[in-house]
């Protein structure tokens, strides 16, 4: 199969080199210059998409990014850039659109338990901008696209965590937290490709949440600093499980996102 990734960084890089490594062509759209062998690399604005001299196209993969996390980056980044996808799109064979959008979509904050059959119910504009994307990428291919919702991107540095680990004196709320290993991710976009039957969303995760401040107090022992105070039991954040993901039994490479924080950890010193 030939397939396109618009937009092209860490998560599509590993799943594109996985679908290659299957046999499949892979040609790619960023904003800037790219250096893998195994894929054609084309230097376009998503606004707009010229996809004239392209061989046919049978498989899309959309992973976008906002230049930052304002309100119009994201209008512009997901959605304003749809039309000017599914226009250069119309003349190429596609079987299959692969949409990656977020959990945010789920604008629960009181601790409650999210799956697959949880309605979407945004609980702020940028949520509500996922959404509509996701409504128009459905509109758009009633019957070959498919949505994936990550939950937070873990696997390539633990920066983050240190600079909250060496910052946090205090944690306001027993804040409940979600996270999916990067090469899980990839390794889950890549294994939809090739479902027949499948479901018109996914939610992506470890299925293992946990709150915020237990994973920054594992942090704080691992570096031999205080533990932060917890101040209040009261509950935020949502529980977030990948209910249809293990129902086709997917199997994650990394259960355990403290052993992949220790690896890291090693990296880091």
């Amino acid at each position: 199969m030939h397939i396109l990734f618009i937009g092209y960084g860490k998560t599509s890089q590993r799943a594109a080199k996985q679908l290659f490594q299957q046999g499949h062509q892979i040609t790619t759209i960023s904003r800037s210059p790219k250096s893998d062998g195994f894929a054609s690399h084309l230097i376009q604005d998503i606004h707009q998409l010229d996809l004239s001299e392209v061989a046919p196209i049978d498989a899309v993969y959309v992973l976008l990014s906002p230049e930052n996390s304002t309100v119009e980056a994201y209008q512009r980044t997901f959605v304003d850039s749809i039309a000017p996808a599914v226009h250069a799109l119309k003349n190429h064979p596609v079987k299959k659109v692969i949409v990656v959008s977020s959990s945010r979509v789920y604008g629960e904050n009181a601790g409650e338990r999210i799956d697959d059959e949880t309605c979407p119910q945004p609980g702020d504009a940028q949520g509500q901008v996922l959404l509509n994307m996701e409504t128009l990428w459905q509109q758009a291919y009633p019957s070959q696209c498919v949505i994936v919702r990550p939950t937070g991107i873990y696997g390539t540095s633990v920066a983050r965590m240190i600079k909250l680990a060496e910052t946090t004196k205090t944690y306001p709320k027993l804040h409940w937290s979600n996270r999916i290993h990067i090469d899980d991710l990839a390794a889950f976009l890549a294994h939809l490709l090739h479902v027949e039957q499948a479901e018109k969303s996914y939610i992506c995760s470890n299925s293992q949440p946990l709150p915020l401040h237990e994973v920054i107090q594992w942090f704080q022992q691992q570096l031999a600093l205080p533990a932060l105070v917890l101040e209040s039991d009261v509950p935020s954040g949502k529980r977030i499980y990948a209910s249809r993901m293990q129902a086709m039994g997917f199997e994650l490479q990394h259960p355990n996102c403290f052993e992949d924080y220790l690896a890291l950890l090693g990296e880091f010193r």
